[in-house]
């Protein structure tokens, strides 16, 4: 017997496609939905409202999002459309149809420089790009609407899937003898199917959480997209030379954050699990090779 009706959007995406495979290893007892924009327009109101009373959706996991970060900077309304527009109308379906809503959020949301601790759920945002904006848009909308649900910010995630650093950098490292890398940019690298993970176990405890919930989740430590490239070479073992960089040599559109890693206590002690090492987590991905160029 189903424990209930699950819609994922953004089901194409890294992390929706990690859901997926989460449920083909757990064979879990939920019926779950994955679409994507040909399957449901979340930009539509009542094209949300029509699907959730159709297919009696009571969980919704919002994978989906603008997330071409310097496209963002041109495609403002586009981002705005998708990444806040999309979760207020979503929030308001949830509302109104008593649905558990999972929205899935961003380090980008903060920047600090000079900072040398990891953000809390307490601190305030300070987005520096569109993205980062609109992705903050997104939060509020949500805590505006009454209803329940949890938000997850989470950061520097790669998979097998889609398209992401360590993918590129492995293809690079094919491919060229040496490579320049952003060295004075700080995160934490975070493997999709550890979130896809992490989000089942929040939904299990929804019953503990009231109105909107925020939490951060990436894996433990920190590193510059240096630090993480030489890693993605020293772990697959390619001969490729990673040369350090600062951002100042390297422009873009969008502006990324100088310092943007993530406290995990809260999700740590509230799900009473361990969050894997950045290293270690990324070693073992490579090793057992789940991820190829």
């Amino acid at each position: 017997m189903s424990k209930g009706n699950i819609l994922v959007t953004g089901g194409h995406g890294q992390l929706g496609q990690s859901l997926k495979d989460w449920v083909t290893h757990y064979n879990s007892l939920y019926t779950f939905y994955f679409t994507d924009i040909d399957e449901l327009d979340i930009t539509s109101e009542s094209a949300i409202y029509d699907y959730c009373v159709e297919h009696h959706i009571e969980y919704i996991i919002n994978c989906a999002g603008f997330t071409a970060v310097d496209l963002a900077e041109t495609e403002v309304e586009s981002a705005y459309r998708l990444n806040r527009d999309a979760v207020q109308f979503l929030a308001k379906v949830s509302h109104q149809l008593g649905i558990f809503l999972i929205h899935i959020s961003t380090d980008f949301v903060f920047d600090e420089e000079g900072r040398a601790t990891p953000f809390t759920e307490n601190d305030q945002p300070s987005p520096l790009s569109i993205y980062g904006k609109t992705k903050l848009g997104g939060e509020e909308v949500f805590r505006a609407s009454g209803a329940h649900g949890a938000i997850i910010r989470t950061a520097w995630l790669y998979s097998e899937y889609g398209h992401n650093f360590v993918k590129t950098m492995l293809r690079l490292g094919s491919e060229r003898s040496q490579i320049q890398v952003v060295a004075d940019q700080f995160g934490t690298p975070t493997y999709a199917g550890d979130l896809a993970e992490v989000i089942m176990l929040l939904l299990g405890r929804r019953s503990s959480l009231s109105g909107v919930t925020l939490f951060h989740y990436s894996h433990f430590g920190s590193c510059s997209w240096y630090q993480f490239a030489e890693a993605v070479m020293r772990f697959a073992q390619l001969s490729c030379n990673v040369v350090p960089i600062p951002s100042d040599s390297y422009p873009t559109p969008a502006k990324r954050p100088h310092y943007s890693v993530l406290s995990k206590e809260k999700i740590e002690n509230f799900l009473s699990i361990p969050i894997p090492d950045w290293k270690e987590r990324l070693q073992k991905v490579i090793k057992d090779k789940i991820i190829k160029p």
